[in-house]
């Protein structure tokens, strides 16, 4: 399998080495957090003739024999060198029981800078202030963006073909090894299926998936949908899938706990307020998508809204739905004092189509940046101050 450097995590992580934190690295199951902390490893290696490294992978029959919290402080400290920049690598981490117990304890030595990964179900963002007694640090890592898609298709010099592929094939790398388009979706699937059938039964002790599953493929199928539990519920019940509201709303949490989905609050530009009412749901990955649903109602603008959205997010944007009169911005994204209202489209050479999109940004009166990323195949333009930008050439961007 090709291996690429991830340089966006990398600078994160040696941005916080040595700071006194532990540094969780999170994310989809396969986004490749492992892969991350081996490049980081091997970086300080090169570049830390002091370093003592401590590395445990819990996935490793070798650390077995460790799997329990005493064992693992023991382990530990039993490879602490004295007069050497020590680093504590844990891998998996979930894998050993009540593990919080002994990373606190070593946190609390101050002698280690401590990294681990674990498993999306169980090393949650909202868990973490709750494992952690200390101070730490989430690093969120993302599946591969279409700039790290390009870069591991270097091969390839057609752009646009390279963009149309991950739409489809999506940012989950360990399925680009596999040429036979159903070996991908095999392998997709089982990455979906077990985040869904036993990552998130065993975390929440369900009793049964199938409300859970038929939740998901309708986030799925309605991404860029306005949507509340209320309408889920509703729809399931005529389907035959009985449920209710609460349990609805309890699911999508649990999905967006394990980064399956993404919710994005709206936001009412003219009142400046946020909104409590009614969500938009992003899944993680197209390709998840694609290999779940196939091609079944397929809309190309909504999958296009998908990965822009999910790549706001991968900037560090907070992003939010506008709301404004009647009308709707697909994306206000905010990032300290920068702010950007956003429409996304997949067409818009016809003149109905780019109205649609670009009247409702130039109703906001004030100052701030407007930009409409679509699939327009040219090069960057204004339209009455609106940025008009190829959504392939706005990916990649710096």
């Amino acid at each position: 399998m090709k291996y690429i450097t991830r340089e966006t995590y990398l600078n994160r992580l040696l941005d916080l080495k040595g700071t006194p934190d532990i540094k969780i690295i999170t994310g989809i199951r396969r986004s490749g957090k492992s892969e991350l902390m081996k490049t980081y490893i091997e970086h300080i290696k090169k570049n830390d003739a002091n370093a003592n490294i401590i590395y445990i992978d819990f996935t490793d029959l070798f650390f077995d024999e460790i799997k329990e919290y005493r064992k693992l402080h023991e382990y530990v400290e039993s490879h602490y060198l004295e007069d050497k920049t020590n680093y504590l690598f844990v891998d998996e981490v979930q894998l050993c029981p009540n593990f919080e117990l002994a990373i606190n304890s070593l946190y609390s030595k101050k002698k280690y800078d401590i990294y681990i990964t674990g498993s999306n179900a169980f090393l949650l963002s909202h868990d973490l202030a709750t494992l952690f007694t200390g101070r730490y640090i989430e690093l969120h890592v993302f599946p591969f963006s279409f700039k790290e898609y390009c870069e591991y298709y270097s091969e390839n010099t057609n752009i646009d073909q390279l963009f149309d592929d991950y739409t489809i094939n999506g940012g989950l790398s360990g399925s680009y090894v596999y040429k036979n388009d159903n070996d991908r979706k095999t392998y997709i699937k089982e990455v979906y299926e077990t985040i869904v059938n036993r990552d998130l039964v065993q975390k929440y002790n369900l009793p049964d998936t199938q409300v859970l599953s038929h939740l998901s493929e309708f986030l799925m199928d309605n991404v860029s949908n306005i949507t509340s539990p209320s309408k889920i519920t509703a729809s399931l019940n005529n389907n035959s899938i009985p449920t209710n509201h609460m349990t609805i709303g309890k699911y999508i949490k649990y999905l967006c706990n394990a980064f399956l989905f993404y919710s994005v609050k709206r936001y009412d530009i003219r009142g400046k307020k946020y909104l409590e009412t009614f969500e938009k749901y992003y899944l993680c990955d197209t390709s998840i998508r694609y290999a779940i649903l196939g091609m079944r109602n397929m809309d190309f603008g909504r999958a296009y809204e998908n990965i822009v959205c999910i790549e706001l997010l991968r900037r560090d944007y907070d992003v939010y739905v506008g709301k404004l009169y009647q009308k709707e911005i697909d994306f206000i994204a905010i990032k300290g004092n920068e702010k950007i209202y956003i429409q996304v489209s997949d067409n818009i050479s016809d003149e109905n189509t780019f109205k649609r999109e670009y009247e409702p940004l130039l109703k906001i009166k004030d100052a701030y940046p407007k930009m409409i990323i679509a699939r327009t195949r040219h090069p960057k333009y204004s339209y009455e101050g609106i940025q008009v930008v190829d959504i392939k050439d706005w990916l990649l961007e710096k």
